[in-house]
């Protein structure tokens, strides 16, 4: 059977007069895009403008939920309880149900952002809250989560539909965990290291630690490269030019999940 895979990026990011990423040059090479619903990025109006241009490109859509924390671009964690953060993620999830409605369109999936989906992989109480609130606003929801996480676990036994995720432009620790943004080697930018990353994780679901140690990760559903990343373009185009020649096809996750 030939294999499948979903091509995703975090897009919509840009809000008020601050410009985030190039959604335009990113949109036409994904196949499912992770839409920003105000909280960490994003605004109605941007929100409006990457929902019709995943329309235009034939892209899926998802909910990027975060941490109320705009200032700090969703990257710092909150504590907060299982009730807030299921009625915060239900809260941005609702909004951009909105914008798809209006569109034509329905939501594919919820992916959490930066430190609500690091949190969510390790604790019980913050992935239940995005689970409930996932299901509360459709059954029909995929979860993108990382392989083996709490979240996936969570996702997985309230019977929702779950892909595993595997970071193309992010380094990653012995365990499993992604190398911290403040750490220099967290990002990777190289169109050829990224491709060979990405043959390793789908012939072998395994990659390379930073320490050289092999993580098994398994089955890998949905590849991601981040909108904010200075070459997310480049690499967007490029992974699925690679993918596309090694006979993988390249597809939302919704047709084969």
């Amino acid at each position: 059977m030939k294999r499948v895979i979903d091509l995703n990026c975090d897009l919509g990011e840009s809000y008020g007069a601050f410009k985030i990423g190039n959604d335009e040059k990113i949109m036409p090479h994904i196949t499912s895009a992770n839409i920003a619903c105000g909280f960490h990025a994003g605004d109605p109006m941007t929100i409006a403008r990457t929902v019709n241009l995943a329309k235009k490109k034939h892209v899926a859509i998802g909910a990027h939920p975060s941490y109320p924390d705009l200032l700090g671009f969703g990257r710092r964690e909150m504590r907060l309880t299982q009730e807030e953060i299921k009625s915060y993620t239900i809260y941005q999830i609702s909004a951009l149900q909105g914008f798809a409605k209006a569109a034509g369109l329905t939501l594919q999936h919820v992916k959490p952002h930066g430190a609500l989906y690091n949190t969510a992989a390790n604790d019980k109480e913050t992935a239940k809250g995005i689970v409930e609130a996932a299901k509360t606003s459709s059954h029909n929801l995929i979860i993108y989560a990382p392989p083996k996480s709490m979240l996936a676990k969570v996702a997985a036994g309230a019977g929702l539909r779950v892909a595993h995720e595997f970071f193309a432009d992010r380094n990653y620790n012995a365990d499993g965990s992604l190398v911290s943004r403040k750490q220099a080697k967290a990002i990777i930018q190289e169109p050829r290291k990224v491709m060979e990353r990405v043959r390793q994780v789908v012939n072998e679901g395994t990659v390379l630690a930073v320490t050289g140690e092999a993580v098994n990760l398994g089955i890998i559903h949905t590849i991601c490269i981040h909108g904010d990343t200075p070459a997310a373009a480049k690499l967007t185009s490029s992974l699925k030019k690679s993918l596309t020649k090694a006979g993988i096809s390249v597809k939302p996750t919704g047709s084969f999940i």
